[in-house]
């Protein structure tokens, strides 16, 4: 049986995975630089070891309400599409190693057109993980407004 390794990350008091070959690095929350006129999911920008990346706020993104930023607080960046992206998350606790016969298909109340990114749901132990693929995450149109972020 396959396994997969995923980061661990929490919006609220929902915990998410992403499949960690997709994470170049978790770091601390950097304030981001706010662009005019830019989407209501990106934050702004950030000058990370001298790449500008957008950040964007997956709150805003999920449409889940958002939560004060803390000490735990954290930036998790993703190559999207040969992009450096950063995510705001509450808190990035953990790897995880789980078998993928422990991944199921997402509810298709929850999975429509949409929601391509959401891959799957997680079980380990009593806990439930929504697993991402952030590749997915934006369309072709939000795709080009974050290109046009970078530098």
């Amino acid at each position: 049986m396959a396994e997969i390794q995923l980061v661990i990350f929490k919006l609220g008091h929902e915990e998410y995975g992403v499949n960690i070959m997709q994470v170049q690095e978790i770091g601390e929350y950097k304030q981001p630089i706010k662009v005019p006129n830019a989407p209501a999911f990106i934050e702004g920008i950030i000058n990370l070891r001298g790449d500008v990346i957008p950040i964007i706020s997956l709150h805003k993104r999920f449409n889940i309400p958002k939560s004060e930023l803390s000490d735990l607080t954290r930036l998790i960046v993703i190559n999207v599409e040969d992009r450096k992206v950063g995510f705001v998350v509450d808190d990035a606790s953990e790897v995880l190693t789980i078998n993928s016969s422990n991944v199921e298909d997402a509810p298709a109340m929850i999975a429509g057109a949409d929601r391509k990114y959401i891959s799957g749901v997680g079980k380990v132990g009593e806990r439930i993980l929504i697993v991402l693929d952030l590749n997915k995450l934006f369309n072709e149109d939000e795709h080009s407004q974050i290109q046009t972020l970078e530098v």
